[in-house]
C-alpha cells in the first residue's frame, strides 16, 4: 500500500512541499496569477508532408506558452528542463485557430510543472473548439548566471487546480523513479563489464 499523495500548499504557508530545511521564504501565488492563452492561426507554412500542421509547430507553441507561464509565476527567466509528456489527440489543419492554454500545476524549490491544453477551431466558424493535444513540461527558474533560483509555491484555487497539483506530484514521483531505475541499470551493467557498442 502506498502513502496518499499529499495535498497542495494552503494560502499563507509560503513554503513549497519539497522546500529545503532553510528555505528562501517566498509568498505563494495563485494558479490564476500566471495562467495564459496563446492563440495562433495555422497557415500553409506550418504543414507537414501529409498536409496537416506539423507536430513540431504545435510543440513550439506549447513551449512558448508554457515558458511565458513559468516566467510569470517565477518572476523572471525560466528554462525548459523537460517535456514530460506530449499527446496529439487530433490533427490540426491549415486555417485552424489554435489556442494553447497553460498554467502552473506544481512547484518545487526551483522547478515548476506547467500543464498545457491545445484547442483548435476553424478560423471562420463559430463552433466549439476541439481539444487536439495536451502536454506537461518542467521548467527551472534561473538567475542571471543560469543558476537555479527559488520559485514561489503555487496555490491551487479550484478543485480542478488541486487535482492537477496532485497529478503533477504523481508524474514527478514516476519521473524520479524512472531516472533512478535507469541509472541503477547502467551502473549494474558497467559493474558486470557490459559495455554499450
Amino acid at each position: 500500500m502506498t502513502d496518499p499523495v499529499p495535498g497542495p500548499p494552503v494560502p499563507g504557508d509560503g513554503v513549497a512541499p519539497d522546500a529545503p530545511a532553510d528555505p528562501v521564504h517566498l509568498p505563494g501565488k495563485p494558479t490564476s496569477a500566471s495562467r495564459t492563452t496563446l492563440s495562433h492561426i495555422m497557415t500553409a507554412n506550418d504543414t507537414n508532408l501529409l498536409g496537416t500542421v506539423h507536430g513540431g509547430v504545435i510543440m513550439k507553441l506549447v513551449d512558448d506558452a508554457a515558458g511565458a507561464v513559468a516566467g510569470r509565476h517565477s518572476g523572471g527567466p525560466a528554462v525548459t528542463a523537460s517535456m514530460d509528456e506530449m499527446v496529439f489527440l487530433e490533427p490540426v489543419r491549415v486555417g485552424d485557430l489554435v489556442h494553447v492554454k497553460a498554467q502552473v500545476n506544481w512547484t518545487g524549490r526551483s522547478s515548476m510543472e506547467v500543464g498545457v491544453r491545445v484547442l483548435a477551431e476553424r478560423w471562420n466558424e463559430s463552433t466549439p473548439p476541439t481539444r487536439v493535444g495536451t502536454a506537461y513540461l518542467v521548467f527551472a527558474a534561473v538567475d542571471g548566471e543560469g543558476r537555479p533560483r527559488p520559485v514561489p509555491p503555487v496555490i491551487p484555487e479550484t478543485e480542478r487546480d488541486r487535482r492537477r497539483y496532485q497529478e503533477a506530484q504523481i508524474r514527478r514521483t514516476h519521473r524520479l523513479a524512472r531516472r533512478r531505475a535507469i541509472r541503477e541499470l547502467r551502473e549494474r551493467r558497467a559493474a558486470e563489464g557490459l559495455a554499450d557498442d
